[in-house]
């Protein structure tokens, strides 16, 4: 078994180096959809033409071709995708003894036919894929990295770091070239980012589209919801790097000696709560301002009276003032009376 896979990885080889410039004219399917551009030996194909054995089929980045073999196997070949139908032997009774095709990269869909098991061998950069009565994707990367996903029935999966089986629906095995082999596990978002291809396996995720039956058993592995929601997350924010922020710590300040309180007395500024007992009341004052205004007043009055300007409507106050000036007339004749005796003496 070993001598087989390691013959058909050398043939394999061998043909990417050398690329067939002929084929044999022998007819081995057909295509039954084409979208955009794929493209044979003889150019672009279009639906109903024939696929002939040794012939290496391309599609565009964006082209989509679905073939079917004699014996009912078909085979969808996604965008960017390379694969040569290597060996078919065809007994004539609607089966093949020998069915090998080639995978160099790209996306692919794979519906056994009516020939045994046995008869059906796909081999890749990174191993082979035997079929059992099966259904299933694979994909294979520009470095040579393979991934299977099972829909139905069984496969395996053989490479260099061993073989593993696919028994379960939607089991994948993820492999490398002269590497390893994963354990099977369940396809999911993880699987396409090990792969480093959101696009690796489109016919799952709902990147391209394949009509009829070959294209109804690829429903339920879930990986189209998975794809849709981390289409629908908002990419992830890119702050710029910024030089960091230095921030001088803080001066100690020095203490400020605290001056001597001094209270300051109360005639400096004066308490407007409290009275002021300092300062004479304004009011009490005027009063006595009044009061000197009036005696003054009185004294004006009175001298008045001595004038005779005075008057008032008092008649005794008046009859006071007369007999106050006769009596100085009296004071003023006696006088005048004893200074003329004086001189009568002296005469």
């Amino acid at each position: 078994m070993s001598c087989l896979r390691g013959a058909a990885l050398i043939a394999f080889r061998a043909m990417l180096l050398c690329p067939a410039s002929s084929f044999a004219a022998e007819p081995v399917g057909q295509a039954v959809s084409i979208r955009t551009e794929v493209s044979g030996a003889r150019g672009p194909l279009a639906v109903r033409d024939p696929v002939y054995r040794d012939e290496r089929i391309r599609t565009s980045k964006s082209g989509l071709g679905q073939f079917v073999f004699q014996d009912g196997t078909k085979l969808a070949v996604g965008w960017g995708s390379s694969v040569v139908i290597d060996q078919f032997v065809y007994d004539g009774s609607k089966s093949v003894k020998k069915l090998t095709i080639m995978a160099a990269k790209g996306t692919f869909r794979w519906v056994s036919g009516k020939s045994n098991h046995s008869a059906y061998e796909i081999v890749t950069p990174a191993g082979t894929i035997g079929v059992r009565g099966t259904a299933f994707d694979f994909y294979v990367g520009r470095d040579g990295t393979t991934a299977v996903v099972l829909l139905n029935g069984a496969a395996s999966f053989c490479g260099a770091g061993g073989c593993r089986q696919l028994t379960r629906r939607c089991d994948c095995v993820v492999a490398t070239p002269g590497g390893g082999v994963s354990q099977a596990a369940r396809v999911s978002q993880r699987t396409l980012r090990s792969l480093g291809n959101s696009q690796a396996l489109p016919f799952l995720s709902g990147g391209q589209r394949l009509s009829g039956t070959i294209g109804a058993v690829g429903a339920g592995c879930g990986l189209q919801a998975a794809v849709r929601d981390d289409l629908e997350r908002p990419p992830a924010r890119i702050v710029p790097e910024q030089a960091p922020i230095v921030r001088e710590e803080p001066k100690p300040e020095k203490p400020r000696p605290e001056k001597p309180h001094h209270e300051k007395p109360h005639h400096d500024k004066p308490d407007r709560d409290k009275p002021d007992h300092d300062k004479p009341d304004r009011d009490k004052e005027h009063e006595h301002h009044d009061r000197d205004h009036e005696d003054r007043d009185d004294d004006h009055d009175a001298s008045g009276g001595d004038n005779g300007y005075g008057g008032g409507d008092d008649d005794g106050g008046n009859g006071g003032d007369r007999a106050d000036r006769n009596g100085n007339n009296d004071r003023h004749g006696g006088r005048d009376r004893d200074r003329s005796d004086h001189d009568n003496d002296d005469d």
